[in-house]
């Protein structure tokens, strides 16, 4: 019989919760009795599974936010899950951990430039944390178009994950085996449809993960036909903090699975990164553009009205205000850079070097300008500028379009990252845009309380700058 493997793949992720304004998290109720959801689940979820050993044995995509909250709130928990990682480097030649976009932007409703921006940044986030080249680059919500996989394959990425409804056709589709994407230019790249069933039952249905030794003979060995004539290898994915987090002690199961579950059956755990070198496909799909694993209506939820999240009219209008703050930080910095002969997304691009403190700002500024003396007035315009792209980037972190109001924490920090970005480009040129992004903004209002974007928008402000109330 021909090898029969499987793989787990966890998303790990937590969008930014900091204030821009202040740098601090707020307390958050529904958190308790921990301060905030990244100290609860940090508790329940990344500490076990780091503890159990499981980051050394499935597939993973750490958000670097998360990552760097962790860095400085949980270092132990962090430098234990990039010994693992690294240790499976180390003894098989390619790594189990894949690379995620920088700010959880939902890529295909991005900019070709800001798709470039975040998947760089995504890699060198990687790069920097685990010590190699990522093969691997994880969509967020898996959401895919032509263009994105395109940016994937030109920063080096041989690899994503997709959700089997996202190919062009489910006729014929074999989800054991990954297919090569054709793009432009003769060039491609592999993607591996998760296993459907399988990945539904682990993330919606609990009593099927109550014991890892049952859900192996009950619902993974029965996908392997006896006296296979090729190899086979069916992905389980799913959030990872649904292991100890959205369901109580699965950091057991997922243990169990990839351990003590494997003894004695005719089964192998394995990661995309090793059956791509080993057994590359054979075969050529088209994927469905637009589309993503948590809205069956394509990427709707993100950008418009749409029948997974109710009351979602404030989407659009709230994603054409965001578009005309970027369109002002980017067309201002560009004016800034001009006299250096730059361009702005090189520039902004680099920018992944301060994030990942192999740089400070001051010296990527001095390196990239050639320009060595300094003006404490133009360099703080400059620094300001650059505090700004990087606020105008997270200002698009999917989570604040995720649900069907926007008088959620996720949305109005948003809001605040967009006023953030505001306040540095003001810094930065001396000139006022605010009141026509507010004007803009008291337009839309949450269904559920009447509470305006504008409001959010406006108290930013008033909160650090008491002259302004």
């Amino acid at each position: 019989m021909r090898k029969q493997a499987f793989s787990v793949h966890g998303h790990f992720y937590q969008p930014p919760r900091e204030n821009p304004f202040t740098g601090k998290i707020p307390q958050e109720p529904g958190a308790t009795p921990f301060h905030n959801w990244n100290e609860k689940i940090l508790a329940q979820c990344y500490r076990p599974n780091a503890e159990d050993g499981n980051f050394g044995r499935i597939s993973f995509d750490l958000g670097p936010t998360l990552a760097t909250w962790m860095d400085e709130n949980a270092p132990d928990v962090m430098k234990e899950i990039v010994r693992q990682e690294r240790s499976f480097y180390e003894a098989n030649g390619v790594g189990n951990g894949m690379a995620l976009s920088y700010n959880h932007t939902i890529l295909p409703l991005a900019t070709l430039d800001d798709k470039i921006t975040q998947i760089k940044w995504g890699i060198a986030d990687f790069e920097a944390r685990f010590g190699h080249q990522p093969l691997g680059l994880w969509a967020p919500e898996t959401a895919i178009d032509l263009e994105t996989l395109m940016v994937m394959e030109q920063c080096g990425i041989h690899y994503t994950i997709l959700a089997p409804w996202q190919a062009n056709t489910r006729v014929g589709l074999d989800t054991s085996r990954p297919y090569w994407v054709d793009l432009p230019q003769e060039k491609r790249i592999a993607v591996f449809f998760y296993e459907e069933q399988t990945s539904m039952r682990v993330s919606f249905d609990p009593d099927a993960t109550v014991n890892a030794d049952r859900f192996m003979d009950q619902y993974l060995l029965p996908l392997y036909p006896d006296n296979s004539r090729r190899e086979r290898m069916y992905l389980i994915a799913s959030d990872g903090e649904l292991y100890g987090h959205h369901q109580p002690l699965r950091n057991k199961f997922l243990q169990w699975l990839t351990t003590g579950a494997l003894v004695n059956r005719d089964i192998e755990l394995t990661v995309p990164s090793i059956w791509l070198r080993d057994y590359p496909p054979e075969k050529s799909i088209r994927i469905r553009n637009n589309t993503s694993w948590s809205c069956h209506h394509g990427i709707s939820r993100w950008a418009s009205e749409c029948a997974c999240a109710e009351h979602g009219e404030w989407k659009a209008p709230i994603r054409r205000a965001f578009d005309r703050i970027a369109n002002i930080v980017d067309t201002e910095m560009q004016k800034a850079l001009d006299p250096y002969h730059l361009k702005l997304l090189e520039f902004r691009n680099e920018y992944s070097a301060v994030l990942t403190h192999r740089e400070t700002a001051e010296a990527q500024l001095i390196r990239l300008t050639g320009k060595t003396a300094w003006e404490e007035a133009e360099k703080n315009k400059m620094l300001n500028f650059m505090n700004a792209q990087y606020e105008r980037q997270r200002m698009y972190t999917s989570c604040g379009w995720f649900f069907g109001d926007f008088n959620r924490l996720e949305s109005q920090n948003n809001i605040l990252y967009a006023a953030k970005a505001i306040d540095y480009t003001e810094k930065a040129t001396g000139l006022e845009f605010r009141r026509s992004i507010s004007r803009y903004l008291s337009k839309i209002e949450s269904h559920d309380t009447g509470l305006k974007a504008s409001t959010i928008f406006n108290n930013a402000f008033k909160s650090c700058n008491p002259a302004d109330s």
